[in-house]
């Protein structure tokens, strides 16, 4: 770890998925997880939310190690949630590189580049068309 890596003594780290974007700190603690000033179990509803979330630090066996504090914008919760995930992975990264083969494996640090397809004129949707009348 070199000190240009840690600014503050946080581990910083961004993620985005859809149209979510996550800003994400890591500091070492007790495996406090803050989502814009609230716990993660007041901010996702969803264990499959809470859980890929978590799922980062799980597969790296530092769920207790860290504090995680994220400000995240944007999107719906299923895009918030793997936008966290994407961000607590980099800032994983900067805390051990050694951990970026496993991360990179798993798909963790792998940006999801799939987004909504545009609506276009004359049709009711991205793909649907407006219904067509013979007579």
């Amino acid at each position: 770890m070199s000190s240009e890596d840690k600014t503050g003594g946080y581990f910083w780290g961004t993620g985005r998925r859809k149209c979510a974007t996550a800003r994400v700190r890591l500091r070492p603690g007790s495996g406090h997880v803050i989502i814009n000033d609230r716990p993660l179990e007041r901010y996702f509803g969803g264990e499959n939310h809470r859980n890929a979330v978590t799922s980062v630090l799980k597969f790296t066996k530092l769920a207790t190690a860290f504090d995680v504090f994220c400000s995240v914008c944007g999107g719906g919760i299923t895009g918030q949630a793997e936008a966290i995930r994407m961000g607590i992975a980099r800032a994983l990264l900067l805390y051990d590189r050694n951990l970026e083969k496993q991360l990179r494996d798993e798909g963790y640090l792998t940006r999801d580049s799939r987004m909504v397809e545009r609506k276009k004129y004359g049709q009711a949707g991205a793909r649907r068309r407006f219904q067509y009348s013979k007579r």
